[in-house]
């Protein structure tokens, strides 16, 4: 998924300094965001007060939204560099292309993962015909620098491991978590959960110690260690939580995700993920120019490729990890 932003901000990510030194409760607005051909989402990361929870850097929570009378999401061709794209839907159907010609679409409880690697190019769109709501979130995971050169590639998982416990199904989406284990790959210590507790649902869900964590409200409504968590909100649990204690009064969807504190600094602008400005600047400048580094997403014209926008008149400058 593309930002869409025509002036987007530099976002300056990653480094220790300002990771929790043990756990948080702290609530992280949402900025709303209209993407493509008018899909509304609400972005959770970057946003003021955090850039990252372990290697996720991006979320981006949409619906649900009634698209019956409209064509849904039409995002057209756009370039990622450094990143994996992590697509999770809880209605609907998206359909992904990209420049390796993967031709996908895939719906509730399958795992759509790009990595972006050394350069890539997708579109998604909501298919001809499409389901009448449409629900999801868009995640985006920073590659360290051993992987971030990687060559592109795409994973569709069709079935995820999972387990049934006190009212709580869990399904894996990346990383280990209860014994279950992702077939998605990742390169960094990572956890991704769809969490789906049932009505008066009172559970002591686990984490790694280690790792940072936050909790999405995909749908319902949560009481999170005493606080209200609302739909289409993201609280931060910060590191050195054996468990997070999750109380329900109707049917709810969470995400967990979580991960080791990501120790490198980055530069994220647009739809790329660098380790300089001029790294960034680089990688607007061939995507624009048509360079073969990003491929081309066949059935497309050219005029349908999203151009970068302009850079920033100031210089991007890698930083920490909180604003």
């Amino acid at each position: 998924m593309s930002t869409d932003d025509r002036r987007p901000s530099a976002r300056e990510i990653g480094g220790l300094d300002d990771t929790a030194a043990g756990p948080a409760l702290d609530l992280l607005p949402a900025k709303e965001v209209t993407l493509g051909e008018g899909t509304q989402v609400r972005r959770l990361l970057p946003t003021l007060g955090r850039r990252m929870v372990g290697a996720w850097a991006f979320v981006d929570h949409y619906g649900p939204d009634d698209v019956a009378a409209t064509s849904g999401m039409q995002v057209t061709p756009h370039p990622h560099t450094g990143l994996q794209t992590v697509s999770w839907l809880l209605q609907g159907s998206v359909h992904h292309r990209d420049s390796l010609g993967s031709d996908v679409t895939f719906g509730p409880g399958q795992l759509a993962l790009m990595t972006a690697g050394h350069g890539i190019s997708h579109s998604e769109q909501s298919p001809v015909p499409h389901p009448r709501f449409l629900h999801g979130a868009q995640l985006w995971v920073a590659l360290p620098d051993a992987a971030r050169d990687t060559a592109p590639a795409f994973e569709h998982h069709t079935t995820l491991p999972g387990f049934s416990s006190d009212g709580l199904t869990a399904t894996v989406l990346m990383g280990g978590f209860g014994g279950a284990v992702s077939p998605g790959t990742a390169h960094t210590p990572i956890v991704g959960v769809d969490l789906d507790l049932a009505a008066g649902a009172d559970v002591e869900v686990p984490l790694e110690p280690d790792f940072e964590h936050a909790l999405l409200g995909a749908s319902g409504g949560a009481d999170v260690e005493g606080a209200p968590l609302a739909h289409g909100a993201m609280v931060y649990l910060g590191t050195g939580r054996r468990s997070v204690r999750i109380r329900t009064e109707a049917p709810t969807k969470l995400l967990l995700l979580g991960g080791e504190p990501f120790e490198e600094r980055l530069v994220m602008w647009w739809n790329f993920v660098g380790r300089s400005g001029e790294e960034v600047t680089e990688y607007a400048e061939r995507w624009n120019d048509g360079d073969a580094r990003f491929g081309v997403v066949a059935g497309f014209s050219e005029d349908q490729r999203q151009l970068a926008p302009a850079l920033p008149p100031v210089p991007l400058k890698a930083r920490g990890r909180v604003r």
